[in-house]
């Protein structure tokens, strides 16, 4: 993504979330299954960092800081507007001191010049991944961002293999509504990945297949 392509899809996010980021945690609760599953496979060791490509309102780091007290965590979004309300959030939770947040685009994202650190323990994407248009690029460079014995993590929309067709395409029909578009190629380019720099690929497909879950090792 270019810095063009790039600034379009950061004005387009912004348009979206100006006044929905005030009730999304409360609206997406529902639906956003296992994001909390995920946070608890993490297991940062003592000290470790973490970081968040698509924080969003911020609500997933602060359930990791919470879940790993010794952890320092780190996000950046695309969209200054959802970034407001993660300020926010991080500041009422009272983890201004561990919880550190930046601006950015997940295919390009410089941690080192926004954060002081080029690689991290565990990184992951938590339901962005599918609103991010160039999403190859954006799983690469964060893979690019974890460190050499770090986790790499998503968890996104899947396929309902297990729910109907019927129930897949009212989801993925009600989705499209909002830019959402759900990875069908993702555990593929996971293991792509994997295997291109020496890593293992562990896949999953709960709740009949509405998520998607993998981790590169």
């Amino acid at each position: 993504m270019n810095s063009i392509d790039a600034g379009s899809h950061a004005s387009a996010m912004d348009s979206m979330y100006r006044f929905t980021r005030h009730i999304y945690d409360l609206t997406r609760k529902p639906y956003l299954l296992g994001r909390d599953e995920l946070i608890a496979s993490l297991g940062p060791d003592a000290g470790g960092t973490i970081l968040e490509m698509g924080c969003g309102t911020g609500r997933n780091l602060i359930a990791a800081a919470r879940a790993y007290p010794s952890a320092m965590l780190y996000g950046f979004d695309i969209s200054e507007e959802m970034l407001k309300t993660a300020r926010a959030s991080v500041a009422k939770a009272g983890l201004t001191d561990r919880i550190h947040l930046a601006q950015g685009d997940a295919t390009q994202f410089d941690a080192k010049a926004a954060f002081g650190i080029g690689a991290f323990d565990r990184v992951y994407f938590s339901y962005a991944l599918s609103m991010i248009p160039p999403w190859q690029a954006a799983l690469a460079q964060g893979l690019a961002l974890t460190g050499p014995s770090g986790r790499f993590a998503v968890v996104d929309f899947g396929f309902c293999e297990g729910l109907g067709g019927a129930f897949r395409a009212l989801l993925h029909g009600w989705l499209g509504l909002f830019h959402v578009t759900p990875r069908q190629e993702l555990q593929s380019e996971l293991r792509s990945l994997a295997t291109a720099t020496g890593r293992t690929c562990v896949f999953r497909r709960p709740y009949g297949g509405y998520a998607q879950i993998g981790m590169i090792s």
